[in-house]
């Protein structure tokens, strides 16, 4: 877990999590210096669950949870690891269901084989009431795109839910030079390398409130789809930021890509050098395009 400022709803997940039906894990705490109390919540829990949790404040700021996230990646090379945000609360047998669906994975891919196992989400406001029951049909996601071509464009993985193996852990050797959010680096290594495996269930109440990084967008909505179509500045400003993150991960793996891929992730990321009709060429030769009619459409018209 990567804390940062979340006293009002960290004690609620750690609970969740210490009741769990599978008892067999160890909590991983990294607080990023908060500074409202929620480093003082977690050692409260730690010195009661000695056994159980371990609790670590960074000396300074990370600057960004999806970099306190990458530093923990990298320090846990443990045989299975879940990732585990501050505000939301797993279901009692969420280890059990993700860890079942992982092991079924290795047992006909192989242990050797990297995967990434991920899940639906219950939508909740601060007070626990559910928005949607689906996470997958809010955002209107297909979690069955999981190629390369597909990943580079948009991520299908919500890092919340997520486990991922030791032979995954074991290629996340140094940060990336820059990277979108640590489950989107994740989902591109699993997809070049192994398995992404979707659960259709849900396994956790997903948290909507004020201070969410990152949260469930109603794109069904005809505001949502309004304002997202006519939002040219942060559309293009999000597939720039696609760009750069596969000529990182081209950086970071050139030497384990196959040809195919080293062309594929060192074409997409040179778009950002590319004009429109050269880019448009590739993403529908590539098929490195979003899922969704709306996204589609600005991506042709805008991108």
């Amino acid at each position: 877990m990567a804390s940062y400022n979340g006293a009002p709803y960290i004690a609620a997940q750690i609970d969740s999590i210490l009741q769990q039906t599978f008892r067999d894990f160890m909590l991983y705490i990294r607080d990023d210096c908060s500074d409202d109390g929620t480093w003082e919540i977690i050692q409260v829990y730690a010195k009661k669950e000695p056994n159980r949790i371990v609790a670590l404040q960074n000396a300074k700021n990370s600057g960004s949870a999806k970099h306190n996230f990458f530093r923990m990646m990298l320090e846990h090379q443990d045989d299975y690891v879940m990732l585990c945000d501050q505000d939301d609360v797993w279901c009692p047998d969420k280890i059990e269901r993700t860890l079942f669906a992982m092991e079924k994975a290795e047992e006909q891919a192989g242990k050797e084989t990297p995967v990434l196992v991920h899940t639906d989400l219950t939508v909740v406001d601060e007070d626990l009431r559910v928005l949607a029951s689906s996470y997958r049909h809010t955002v209107n996601g297909n979690w069955q795109r999981t190629a390369l071509h597909w990943e580079l464009a948009q991520n299908t993985v919500t890092g919340c839910t997520a486990m991922y193996n030791r032979a995954l852990g074991d290629l996340l050797q140094d940060e990336p030079s820059f990277f979108v959010m640590h489950d989107w680096w994740l989902a591109l290594t699993a997809s070049a390398f192994g398995l992404i495996v979707p659960l259709d269930e849900a396994t956790i109440l997903y948290r909507q409130h004020g201070d969410n990084a990152v949260g469930a967008k109603f794109v069904r909505s005809p505001r949502y789809l309004l304002r997202r179509l006519f939002d040219v500045k942060g559309y293009r400003k999000e597939l720039a930021e696609t760009f750069l993150q596969s000529e990182s991960f081209y950086d970071a793996f050139r030497d384990r890509l196959s040809p195919e891929q080293r062309a594929l992730t060192a074409g997409y990321g040179s778009l950002s050098q590319a004009g429109w009709l050269r880019r448009r060429w590739f993403q529908l030769k590539n098929r490195t395009v979003k899922y969704g009619v709306v996204k589609k459409a600005a991506g042709f018209l805008f991108g």
